[in-house]
């Protein structure tokens, strides 16, 4: 392959649509700093830093549980 003079940059992060059924719950956009949460239908995300996931997720209150892998 020829040596090339540009790149492509890195994305700065990855969206994903949430769906349930034939509809959109919402898109979640994971950023190396934190995750954020759009509705569907609306404009602006809510915004979480990792600490502040990390601390929730793994909060025995959440009931959250381990995947097997």
């Amino acid at each position: 392959m020829p040596a090339y003079k540009n790149e492509f940059g890195r994305p700065a992060h990855h969206d994903h649509e949430i769906l349930r059924g034939k509809g959109k719950l919402g898109t979640l956009r994971v950023k190396p700093g934190g995750l954020l949460w759009k509705p569907k239908r609306q404009q602006k995300f809510y915004s979480v830093s990792l600490e502040q996931f990390e601390a929730w997720i793994t909060n025995s209150a959440t009931g959250a549980k381990r995947t097997g892998s």
